[in-house]
């Protein structure tokens, strides 16, 4: 199992004064806990499992699907749901960068993330894992972490990363919206935290890398149709996905 320890919180995106559907007379409320979300509708990207995480909170929370995590958020923002509901760092990326939208501290639940592989695709699996003990080792891990997750600014640039391509290439399938894990940059390359890691995992196994953004719920099908070597966007570890023909 390849845990991504720096993502491990779950939040909620709020507007700083929230509009209650409740209230027709016009009067606003101030959300500054996750109490004042009871009975409410939080939008949530479509193929996660946020609706779910939320669901252990709020048992009757209603939900709103959108195509990715900033189509979330700004239906927060513009009112069509009461709050957005995904991983922290990502959360707190898009706040930054949209007025009105705050991060409220308190968590949902835990969660664990990974890169996912076919099922019976030990060798991929365990070379993965040995990556990412080298990379701790080393200290590059911690360098990724400051990389990527500063904690005031913008993410710095992706170092360059040396592959052979000596055995092949390596399909690597992705979301790039989910910044600052795998996002287009401003020179429209595709960087971020899984995508440097993707490429260490490629240069380990002297291979070239190809990077395919898709729809995040379209990369576990690919992966199990055998389009794709290995996937990463902040994809939950969850006992479905193993039943369901991968591994973490």
């Amino acid at each position: 199992m390849l845990n991504k320890k720096i993502i491990i919180l779950f939040a909620v995106v709020i507007i700083l004064i929230l509009l209650i559907s409740s209230f027709s007379c016009g009067k606003t409320e101030k959300i500054t806990q996750l109490s004042q979300l009871e009975d409410k509708t939080f939008a949530v990207p479509t193929g996660t499992i946020a609706d779910q995480l939320v669901l252990t909170r709020f048992p009757n929370a209603k939900f709103k699907y959108y195509d990715t995590v900033l189509d979330a958020c700004l239906a927060v923002k513009s009112g069509k749901s009461d709050a957005a509901a995904y991983d922290e760092p990502i959360l707190k990326n898009i706040a930054a960068k949209n007025q009105g939208l705050a991060v409220l501290p308190d968590m949902i639940t835990i969660d664990n993330y990974g890169y996912a592989v076919q099922i019976d695709n030990t060798e991929l699996k365990n070379k993965i894992d040995e990556v990412i003990t080298e990379l701790e080792k080393n200290g590059t891990y911690n360098e990724m972490l400051k990389r990527w997750l500063p904690e005031e600014g913008n993410p710095a640039q992706m170092p360059d990363i040396e592959l052979t391509g000596n055995k092949g290439v390596l399909r690597f399938g992705t979301a790039a919206i989910t910044e600052p894990f795998s996002f287009v940059d401003d020179s429209q390359k595709i960087v971020g935290f899984d995508i440097e890691l993707a490429m260490y995992v490629a240069q380990k196994l002297d291979m070239q890398i190809e990077i395919i953004d898709m729809d995040f719920g379209d990369m576990i099908p690919n992966l199990k149709e055998g389009k794709l070597g290995m996937i990463g966007a902040c994809i939950t570890i969850s006992e479905g996905a193993f039943k369901g023909g991968v591994v973490f």
